[in-house]
Parts: structure tokens; sequence; C-alpha cells
């Protein structure tokens, strides 16, 4: 099964919110990147970089749901993919398969990146800090 719904909600561990850095960019900055990050999602690509390069929303996510739980399939634009599996232990992620591990850390209010290999991807999630008062 295939969506484009990036909605997913991942339950994270998070003791407190990520504080702004002090070069943030500014406005215009900030509301164009909103604006090519909604784009992307609208059409089912999330942010991916390989290596020390930046970060550009080329990167697909394919979800099923298997006997372990949520399976994510992540491809790259060159043809490449790791698969994770949704975890319930504030993790967020792992590795699905494969020898090299997944590492997890937050990206932002609702994002986490996570890195495998030379591949880092940006995933949409929900803190359990961001969801203490719902």
């Amino acid at each position: 099964m295939r969506t484009s719904s990036l909605l997913l909600p991942l339950a994270l561990a998070a003791c407190g919110s990520p504080q702004p850095a002090a070069d943030a960019p500014g406005p215009a900055l900030a509301a164009a990147e909103a604006r090519q990050a909604a784009r992307g999602v609208d059409e089912g690509r999330i942010a991916c970089a390989r290596g020390d390069a930046g970060f550009a929303r080329t990167c697909t996510v394919e979800q099923t749901a298997g006997p372990d739980g949520l399976i994510l399939t992540v491809r790259d634009a060159a043809g490449g993919f790791h698969r994770l599996r949704v975890t319930g232990d504030g993790r967020g992620v792992a590795a699905a398969d494969g020898a090299e591990p997944a590492t997890v850390s937050l990206a932002g209010a609702n994002e986490i990146e996570v890195a495998v290999g030379d591949m880092r991807y940006r995933l949409p999630a929900t803190t359990k800090a961001a969801t203490a008062g719902r």
C-alpha cells in the first residue's frame, strides 16, 4: 500500500521544546521554506540528504502495515531505499532490515531526522511534549 499522506504520528519522548538557533532564518525565508515544504508534502515527498549535502524534498515514503507493525520505505531519487519500522518505545523508528542501524534525533518541533548509513531523512513526527496538553 502506498500513501502520500505524511502526517505520520510518531510518538517520541521529548524533555523540552527546542530553542531557536541564533542564526534562524528571517520571516521571508521562513515563509518561502514553509511554502516549499507544503508543496513537497502535497507531492508525497520528504526532505533527505546524502552525506554532508543539504536537504532537498526529493525522497518519497511508502507505508506498509506488517506483522511487526508499520513499516516505512523511504526512497531517494537515485533509487536507493531504507526500510524503517515505527516503534512504540519513544525512539520513533528503527531500521527494519539491513546491517546499518537508524539513528534518530529531533530536527524541529514536529520533525525527526533519521540517519541510516550516509543518508539522512526528515520525517514528520508528534512529540509527547507537543501532545501532553491534548
